[in-house]
């Protein structure tokens, strides 16, 4: 099972509750949630928000194809997952993305919630503009993140 989201932030929040009751199963032994939450500070700058950017169907594709490769891939038993990303303006401390998965076995949920997590930051179009007490930019891709695709 699988759910994907590009969730407005002007007209609604990401919430867990949601999350939670998507992904709960008789079937999956082990659950995890990961919250992407905007933090206060990157490369030395203080920042008081984030504006993310996204074309909804490309982004909810992308998603898909993570969800696909991951099952392929890691060999998951009986998986679960639920996307969500947040477009729009999130404030300090708002929730900007949500990956709640659930498998057969508890190793299986990290495993995957990190190669969920991973690959997007890697293959999602998603724009996000920090936003700074005098101004705002948006930010451009590491290289880490485009070192990191060789490893999986």
């Amino acid at each position: 099972m699988f759910h994907c989201e590009v969730i407005d932030n002007n007209k609604e929040k990401i919430t867990i509750e949601k999350a939670q009751q998507f992904i709960e199963s008789q079937k999956c032994g082990a659950s995890l949630y990961f919250l992407g939450t905007v933090r206060d500070h990157n490369n030395d700058k203080t920042v008081t928000g984030i504006t993310y950017d996204a074309h909804d169907a490309m982004v909810k594709k992308s998603f898909k194809e993570i969800y696909e490769d991951a099952i392929n891939k890691l060999k998951l038993e009986h998986p679960v997952a639920f996307v969500e990303h947040a477009k729009g303006y999130v404030p300090l401390g708002g929730i900007s993305v949500i990956i709640a998965v659930a498998c057969k076995h508890r190793a299986q949920v990290y495993e995957f919630s990190r190669f969920i997590i991973e690959e997007i930051k890697k293959k999602t179009p998603i724009w996000k503009k920090e936003h700074y007490k005098t101004h705002s930019s948006w930010v451009q891709s590491k290289k880490t993140d485009e070192l990191s695709l060789k490893n999986w």
